[in-house]
């Protein structure tokens, strides 16, 4: 579908000038924007693009994925499984279930091949999913697989009693070895794709950190959650002037100097490291941890080299 601006419509937002055209609803517009669905001159814009007189904006709607989980045999490592929960670490680069513009290989298509029995509640894409990692974050997940856990996971995670560590590489040296960031967090105002600390509508959002080993210009730490806010972890250090290596969204700090040669840092470097919880049936207290994965592990060995050449 193929729009030309007018100067009547000019200088309009493009989600919102699309949406009245078209009949799709803005939150949808807004999503095949983000996908590259609508271009306009044949280049992909922002959701707040302030379309000018003689633009030109094609629209493709991509098929409507069928409503169903597929199952597909994709490796993952299944940590721990019963006949209520599953534990996983999902790796870096996977999208926790479908969504637009990610139909297939999920984290979800894959518990869907491995776990037959899934729960109900959040069905049919997202059965059990209580909690999710963002695609480029790595780490500890737990899926209930019966409806009865799903509800006391939910719970845990409301009244903060699940116990999360994460691990991360940020930017410069942090001067104490410990601290708490208490910063609420909401959806910025200036980008809907983005979450912000200076926002009337945050939410409270509270981050312990520890530091685990500093470097030349970045520092490993350790952070716990009390809360579990959007991009908790990556805003609250963004917003203190040290952000999470390798972030595209909040820091741009996505490469490591050394002698002049550039080590490219293929995503945020951000773990979840270990995740405890009630069990919802037996009652037990359980807790899980995986090591940072071979990208991280990576980095963390390139900045060693780093400060050992000082």
């Amino acid at each position: 579908m193929l729009l030309r601006v007018s100067s009547e419509d000019s200088r309009q937002r493009i989600d919102k000038f699309v949406s009245e055209k078209t009949g799709i609803t803005r939150s949808q517009v807004q999503k095949l924007i983000e996908t590259h669905h609508i271009l306009v001159n044949g280049n992909p814009v922002k959701t707040n693009y302030k379309i000018k007189e003689n633009d030109e904006i094609n629209v493709s709607v991509p098929e409507k994925e069928s409503e169903a989980l597929v199952p597909e045999n994709i490796p993952i490592d299944i940590i721990y499984k019963d006949d209520w929960l599953v534990v996983v670490n999902k790796p870096p680069d996977m999208v926790v279930y479908p969504s637009l513009g990610h139909a297939k290989g999920t984290l979800m298509n894959a518990i869907c091949f491995h776990i037959r029995k899934l729960a109900n509640v959040g069905a049919p894409l997202r059965p059990g999913v209580v909690h999710r990692l963002d695609k480029d974050t790595s780490g500890i997940m737990v899926i209930a697989t019966s409806d009865d856990a799903y509800y006391s996971l939910v719970e845990q995670f409301k009244k903060r009693t699940i116990n999360r560590s994460y691990t991360a590489l940020v930017h410069g040296s942090l001067k104490q070895d410990k601290g708490h960031i208490n910063l609420k967090v909401g959806r910025s105002e200036t980008d809907r794709k983005k979450m912000s600390t200076r926002t009337r509508r945050g939410k409270e959002a509270q981050t312990s950190w520890e530091v685990i080993e500093r470097f030349k210009n970045a520092t490993l730490i350790r952070a716990r959650l009390a809360t579990g806010r959007t991009h908790q972890i990556r805003v609250h250090f963004a917003s203190i002037g040290h952000p999470v290596l390798g972030d595209r969204t909040y820091g741009r700090k996505t490469f490591i100097e050394i002698n002049k040669k550039r080590f490219l840092l293929p995503r945020q470097m951000l773990h979840a490291e270990l995740l405890g919880f009630t069990h919802p049936i037996t009652g037990e207290y359980m807790e899980f941890s995986r090591p940072v994965p071979e990208d991280m592990k990576e980095a963390i060995r390139v900045l060693r080299e780093n400060v050992s050449s000082i």
